[in-house]
């Protein structure tokens, strides 16, 4: 952590009150951007953007205040309230940018949405809520020009390019480990012809480009600490142009799995349709009117699709030797990419009942 006095020296560039003696603390659960909670008033979210991560955190943070400020308008038309339903960039002074630069580094400061909290897991109720904010998310930029935005991560959602780099793992082997998992490979290899549907259907125009969030796990969602009300969808730093039938399959494969992603007995994984359920109705009560056919069709089988990446994604890892995620002990990756397959597996066997309840 930068001492303090360096913190506020770049806090007190941005057009927010405060002095040498303002608190400022770390804050939050985050793996990739360093987070502080600034006792500003009102309070404030000063955080450096992870260049390692975000080559561009600039451009990363001009995406961000485009969206919320056009989000920003549209909440206020609808009658709500801006400050509590999207994030609020805290422009710097004498530029009106949405960052600083600092000795090479870039951050960015935000309005704190106080009595709002995080969940890592919740009921099919609290789902349903979240459902409904992801989709007016989703509704509310439908006019944005997608195109538009910096594409933080390219070819992030490329199921086809993510088999790929699984294939080039495997055949290049840096660490000797693709003999001790052939079933592995050979479980998403025999699923090759799945791995362009939505590419594919961007590219011939059947599924739209949209604005899409692209980490729309649970716990990017703020509830009210006193209603239970789903008020905002927030780590916007991937934000950028796709499909978002990959949002929806990553929220589900997230919130309707039964275990933890790393849990190793897979007796446990399992697909909690009730979560599909009361996640799906919530989501189609806001988007139904604008969906497009294939996109409404593709619903079920996106929620497959998205985990057999996630799972892909984890095994190359572990082939390359653990260069990407973090990992807590020698087959930490591997055990994800078996609790992710074994979820796809069980998402096959439940797609009859998905496609009707969709």
């Amino acid at each position: 952590m930068p001492d303090r006095a360096a913190l506020r020296a770049i806090l007190s560039r941005f057009a927010v009150d405060s002095d040498d003696r303002t608190p400022i603390e770390p804050f939050g659960r985050g793996h990739i951007n360093d987070t502080y909670l600034c006792k500003t008033n009102p309070a404030t979210v000063l955080q450096r953007v992870n260049r390692a991560v975000f080559p561009r955190p600039d451009l990363v943070t001009e995406n961000v205040a485009r969206v919320t400020a056009f989000l920003r308008e549209k909440i206020a038309a609808d009658g709500g309230d801006p400050d509590r339903e999207t994030l609020s960039p805290v422009p710097e002074k004498t530029t009106g940018l949405p960052f600083v630069s600092a000795e090479g580094e870039c951050y960015r400061l935000t309005r704190l949405i106080s009595g709002a909290e995080s969940r890592e897991a919740a009921d099919p109720d609290a789902l349903y809520l979240a459902a409904k904010t992801f989709g007016r998310f989703l509704r509310r930029l439908s006019d944005f020009p997608a195109g538009s935005l910096y594409e933080v991560i390219p070819g992030f959602h490329d199921t086809r390019a993510r088999l790929a780099a699984l294939k080039a793992a495997a055949d290049a082997d840096p660490r000797g480990r693709a003999a001790g998992v052939a079933p592995e490979l050979g479980f998403a290899l025999s699923r090759e012809a799945d791995c362009g549907v939505i590419v594919d259907g961007i590219a011939d125009g059947s599924i739209p480009l949209r604005v899409t969030h692209n980490d729309t796990k649970l716990n990017n969602f703020l509830f009210d600490e006193k209603t239970g009300a789903c008020l905002a969808l927030i780590d916007l730093d991937t934000v950028m142009p796709g499909s978002l039938l990959s949002d929806y399959g990553d929220a589900l494969r997230f919130a309707a799995s039964s275990a933890a992603e790393d849990e190793a007995d897979l007796d446990k994984v399992f697909l909690k349709v009730e979560n599909v359920a009361a996640f799906t109705r919530g989501f189609l009560e806001e988007t139904g009117d604008y969906l497009a056919k294939r996109e409404r069709e593709l619903l079920p089988f996106s929620i497959r699709l998205i985990t057999l990446e996630c799972g892909m994604r984890f095994l190359t890892d572990y082939l390359n030797g653990d260069v990407y995620f973090k990992t807590e002990y020698p087959t930490h990756n591997l055990d994800r990419a078996r609790n992710q397959f074994a979820l796809v597996a069980d998402i096959e066997r439940k797609l009859p009942a998905l496609e009707k309840l969709v």
